[in-house]
């Protein structure tokens, strides 16, 4: 094999036993794993948000976002539950480019995966510490799970993965809400495939173990748009495409129907300020149509300190990185105004 190798990394035992959480931590996460569960099984009926950074790229500025969060999120706690965005590790299309914190925990140095770990396992920790929050995670690298497991509440399998049977069965084993993206071409067949793999009893080889799961329940669906074969973009959180996804289930025979709406990405054309209309536009389909409100369990939304987005070599404190986002101002009016069409 043309490998070479650079370190040897920590197993996750190894990592965790390092770093270790205390029980103040332990006992917010189980409480919040329990109330998204609610959520997504009809016992309690707020609306989710899983709002945050395209990329953490930097642990002050994320901490900054998320104390400001916090403050928010205790106004609008009776009608949104929201599950902060802190994704460490970005796919990029072409194999190039900043791949998130995991890979280079300063943005302006070169990749340091050791670094890495140790600085989203910190990151993700320091989060729950300073505002109560546990977080959502894009799995990239299925195997990586195993680091941050004690400390997410929220999962979500992109759309280039969602096809990829690694991601699949992992997310039926990991405890917590997995969401399944529809791919980038749009086939919603092969997010519901995923959902039915992950929802599924598995038994497979991860991290040099054969382990065996009990499927997970609450693996659902993310409607994030599409690109068709000339490379527009098309939305897929308009009505109509919500009762499709509908019917969908209702076929499927799956546990727990449910869908997060992603306002960006393809259902924007990556036209960050369109989050706020989209998101707006799927609370009036729920006002609607009971069917929808039941299915349409939450929003995804990119959000940080300062609109738009810079280049990776950029100074802007809180500015994206990666895909533009939403600056607070504009993130803290959209917050208000769900909680009104709750």
């Amino acid at each position: 094999m043309k490998m070479r190798h650079i370190q040897e990394l920590p197993t996750p035992e190894e990592l965790k036993a390092a770093f270790p959480l205390n029980e103040e931590i332990r006992r917010i996460k189980a409480k919040r794993d329990q109330e998204i569960e609610d959520i997504f099984t009809g016992k309690d009926d707020r609306l989710i948000l899983i709002i945050g950074p395209c990329s953490a790229d930097r642990e002050d500025a994320v901490l900054e976002y998320m104390e400001k969060l916090a403050v928010v999120q205790e106004k609008v706690k009776d009608r949104i539950f929201m599950i902060p965005r802190v994704y460490t590790n970005k796919p990029r299309t072409k194999g190039t480019g900043y791949k998130g914190m995991l890979h280079q925990p300063d943005p302006h140095q070169k990749e340091d995966m050791l670094a890495g770990i140790i600085a989203i396992r910190k990151l993700h920790a320091d989060v729950v510490t300073k505002t109560g929050f546990t977080c959502a995670e894009e799995m990239l690298y299925p195997e990586n799970h195993a680091y941050l497991s004690d400390l997410l509440s929220y999962v979500a399998v992109g759309a280039r993965s969602v096809e990829d049977q690694q991601h699949r069965i992992t997310a039926s084993g990991i405890g917590i809400p997995a969401g399944m993206k529809n791919p980038t071409g749009g086939d919603l067949s092969v997010m519901m495939n995923a959902i039915t793999a992950a929802q599924a009893p598995q038994k497979f080889v991860y991290r040099g173990w054969e382990v065996e799961t009990d499927g997970n329940p609450l693996a659902h669906a993310i409607l994030r748009g599409y690109v068709d074969k000339f490379n527009n973009a098309h939305a897929n959180y308009h009505y109509e495409d919500l009762m499709e996804l509908y019917h969908l289930y209702e076929k499927s025979g799956l546990q727990n129907p449910a869908c997060i709406v992603d306002c960006n990405h393809s259902n924007s054309g990556k036209q960050y300020e369109q989050q706020i209309r989209i998101a707006c536009d799927v609370m009036r389909s729920r006002k609607e149509s009971a069917q929808i409100r039941s299915l349409v369990k939450g929003l995804m939304v990119e959000s940080y300190l300062v609109d738009g987005c810079q280049s990776t070599d950029g100074t802007v404190y809180g500015k994206s990185i990666t895909d533009p986002c939403l600056g607070w101002e504009k993130s803290e009016q959209l917050i208000y105004m769900l909680a009104e069409l709750c």
